[in-house]
């Protein structure tokens, strides 16, 4: 009599094969210990080696925040350059003061423009160009403190962006103030 031979593969569906290649995985990945088997996926060294050495290279290198800030803060300043500040309005109310104190009921009425007025809109004007020089400078800080960081790592876009604002504003702020200080732009009104 014949031996019959039988296709093993013949009788099998996809779902079995499937399975097959489960139980192969789970039995190359399981570990035995004695008379103890534990299951758990195989842990690859070097991988856990390079996710450890990439995530010490992202603690050392610079993250840009101290750059973000002081653009904003560039900004920030230019604006208020722009717009006036508490320290600017307190130092112009005080040269009113100052300048009511030192006219007096005989003075001439230009005298008493130049003293009340003119002072106070120049304290007005410096307290701007300060604020101005101050935006300027801290935004070319910005703009050039990647010259003299880490080679290799770009400066965000964002950061770049902002920091050309506050420098643009800060220019704009200290022109205004030197023209308004100098009497060239809104000048006290003179009398006869």
């Amino acid at each position: 009599m014949g031996t019959k031979t039988v296709d093993e593969t013949a009788g099998k569906t996809d779902q079995d094969e499937v399975d097959e290649v489960a139980k192969t995985d789970a039995a190359e990945n399981t570990a035995v210990d004695g008379d103890a088997t534990v299951d758990g996926p195989a842990v690859d060294e070097t991988d856990a080696e390079t996710d450890a050495e990439a995530g010490a290279v992202e603690k050392e290198g610079p993250t840009g925040v101290g750059q973000g800030a002081g653009a904003v803060v560039s900004a920030g300043l230019g604006i208020v350059s722009l717009t006036g500040s508490w320290v600017g309005t307190v130092a112009s109310a005080r040269e009113a003061v100052f300048g009511q104190l030192e006219t007096t009921q005989s003075s001439n009425v230009q005298t008493m423009l130049e003293k009340g007025y003119g002072d106070a809109w120049q304290a007005t004007a410096l307290w701007g160009g300060v604020f101005a020089l101050i935006a300027l400078i801290v935004g070319v800080v910005v703009l050039v403190r990647p010259a003299f960081g880490a080679p290799g790592r770009p400066q965000a876009a964002w950061i770049k962006s902002v920091s050309w604002a506050g420098v643009a504003l800060g220019v704009i702020g200290l022109i205004l103030a030197v023209l308004k200080y100098t009497d060239v732009m809104l000048a006290v009104p003179s009398v006869g």
